[in-house]
């Protein structure tokens, strides 16, 4: 009688130590799914943050020109899988009509001279202004114009608009990012600055010698807009 009643004893035991370790592994289990809600929460917060960006509305409305000592526009392809080339034209001047009532209303325009494709290579920037590619002496100049503002001067998000190259107009999207908006520490003028990449497919644009091979072309800008002096508000 003993035997079974110290049996039974330790079997409530064991089963009371088994529940006890059953809600501590739900405790813990509950606990940290409380953490990861609250990190998810946070990153979500800081994801919003960021989305949100920048105020661009908190600058006066008006033409902004690219400063031309901070602005870049690149390019790179894939060269047969042995490197990928970076490239950039060395004059080119860029316009925005910012509408901060509503700022997707505002304008982009980019005009670029051909001619200035800058390798870093003499004799490939011989070549790529030739005929065979940009043919610079019949087609002086490579353009955009927005068509759509999407979010892109309000934190993250879209520009779309008509590319120009080599007489071929196509639509072209790229993701935009603004960086800042501010002050010149210098002028005092408003100034905004913007990041953007792209790609496109160059045989798209009448330059298709040796495609398919490095057809796609990866695009990307940096610039920086100062407020234009006596610009009336579009």
């Amino acid at each position: 009688m003993f035997k079974t009643l110290t049996t039974a004893a330790l079997a409530l035991t064991l089963l009371a130590g088994c529940s006890g370790q059953v809600e501590s592994a739900a405790d813990k289990a509950a606990a940290k799914a409380g953490d990861v809600a609250e990190k998810t929460a946070a990153a979500a917060g800081k994801m919003t943050e960021a989305v949100a960006g920048p105020d661009i509305t908190t600058l006066p409305a008006g033409l902004y020109e690219s400063d031309s000592g901070h602005a870049y526009i690149a390019f790179s392809y894939n060269h047969a899988g042995y490197s990928k080339p970076i490239l950039r034209w060395g004059s080119f001047g860029s316009t925005v009509m910012l509408n901060t009532e509503d700022p997707e209303k505002s304008g982009v325009g980019v005009t670029i001279d051909t001619a200035s494709v800058d390798s870093g290579v003499k004799v490939w920037d011989e070549k790529l202004v030739g005929e065979d590619w940009f043919d610079a002496k019949n087609f002086p100049v490579i353009s955009f114009q927005s068509t759509d503002v999407n979010q892109s001067l309000l934190g993250n998000g879209t520009l779309t608009g008509n590319l120009t190259i080599k007489g071929v107009e196509k639509p072209i999207t790229l993701d935009v990012k603004l960086n800042k908006v501010g002050e010149h520490f210098r002028s005092k003028k408003p100034m905004f600055g913007i990041s953007a990449t792209g790609k496109l497919k160059r045989s798209d644009f009448g330059i298709d010698k040796y495609a398919p091979m490095a057809d796609e072309v990866d695009l990307m800008v940096e610039l920086e807009f100062i407020k234009a002096d006596g610009q009336p508000a579009p």
